[in-house]
């Protein structure tokens, strides 16, 4: 099974492309934005030093590939608009967890969904994994509609799990196998 190696991937609305250290700017207005950081696995940032702190640390998993980071970008205006990124690879049980942010701008329009199907396209029938799993915060409604869209099973709840900017949060687990009904069309 391959290593998680840096792709450029294409849907109808979307390129889903590397991560660039150009891209701290468009992405500090997500991680900066209360409302969007509210289930995040970190508390809202403060400054652009932080984004850019996160991008290089983040862009050095992806070269050691350990993550495989896709920034998402408007095809009809070249806007970066948010990220989706597979981590965690467990290469001897091939599964990974996805993980995914959006600017509150574009939330409800089929975004989040689009880009993560072509991830998720790309997990299973190039990487050949097995599994992929999800850890969100069980308060974040629209994200576990998108997971339960994509064809995600809620399969478990860890109890008081994360401290982020001192409140406690629990975690929802969800899970998607290769074989759980899949056909090229699945995710569209």
């Amino acid at each position: 099974m391959p290593p998680f190696k840096p792709v450029t991937l294409e849907t109808p609305r979307l390129t889903l492309r590397p991560l660039q250290d150009d891209d701290a700017q468009a992405l500090f207005a997500i991680w900066s934005d209360v409302e969007a950081m509210r289930y995040f696995s970190f508390p809202a940032m403060h400054s652009l030093d932080q984004a850019v702190d996160r991008i290089a640390r983040q862009s050095n998993a992806a070269a050691d590939q350990q993550h495989l980071i896709c920034v998402l970008v408007l095809r009809t205006t070249g806007e970066v608009m948010g990220d989706c990124a597979l981590s965690r690879m467990d290469v001897p049980n091939r599964h990974a967890e996805i993980g995914f942010c959006l600017q509150r701008l574009h939330w409800g329009q089929g975004y989040m969904h689009e880009a993560a199907s072509a991830l998720l396209t790309h997990a299973f029938d190039t990487l050949h994994l097995h599994r992929i799993e999800a850890d969100i915060d069980p308060r974040n409604t629209a994200s576990a509609r998108l997971l339960e869209r994509l064809g995600f099973i809620r399969e478990g709840l860890l109890r008081e799990r994360w401290r982020v900017g001192g409140e406690v949060s629990d975690s929802a687990l969800y899970g998607l196998l290769a074989s759980d009904g899949r056909s090229p069309a699945r995710f569209v």
